[in-house]
């Protein structure tokens, strides 16, 4: 059966500025940039991990029919797409600050859980990302704590703002 997961897609509104965007400033390098003649075929990858690239895809043929692709293209410009893809940083609040200053949006400040910190960006087209430090003592919490951390506004502190 599968070995791996190799490659996924992002819809992306305009490619150039997402290659600014995920490339510039999220710090990714292109796997691939190429004309297929139908649709230009650009991948973005973690620095030196080829095994596992996001095709940054403008909604449209060959995939999409015209009015599928128009909606499309609505939904991700209201960040309805849902969560899009997972990034992992060696220090999260790092990265975070480094990202702020390069004008990334956030979503939600780093926060801690148990299964480490993250974060959650809005690319420039409106797509959820997250990135997260991974706790490498991860201890699977009960059930019980597991809800308590996601429903409590102590421990989630939801929408980007003050740090809780």
């Amino acid at each position: 059966m599968f070995t791996s997961i190799n490659i996924s897609s992002i819809y992306v509104l305009d490619q150039d500025e997402a290659l600014d965007f995920y490339v510039g400033k999220l710090g990714l390098e292109i796997g691939a940039d190429f004309d297929l003649g139908f649709m230009r075929w650009l991948t973005v990858q973690a620095p030196g991990q080829p095994d596992r690239q996001i095709l940054l895809e403008l909604p449209g043929p060959p995939s999409l029919d015209v009015d599928t692709a128009a909606q499309v293209r609505e939904l991700v410009a209201k960040g309805a797409m849902g969560f899009t893809a997972g990034l992992t940083t060696a220090d999260c609040h790092r990265t975070y600050e480094e990202l702020v200053d390069k004008g990334v949006e956030f979503t939600q400040v780093p926060t801690e859980h148990f299964y480490g910190i993250d974060c959650g960006v809005r690319d420039p087209f409106g797509n959820n990302l997250r990135f997260t430090q991974p706790n490498p003592d991860i201890k699977p919490p009960t059930p019980e704590e597991l809800k308590q951390e996601f429903t409590d506004p102590a421990t989630n502190p939801g929408d980007c703002g003050t740090p809780a």
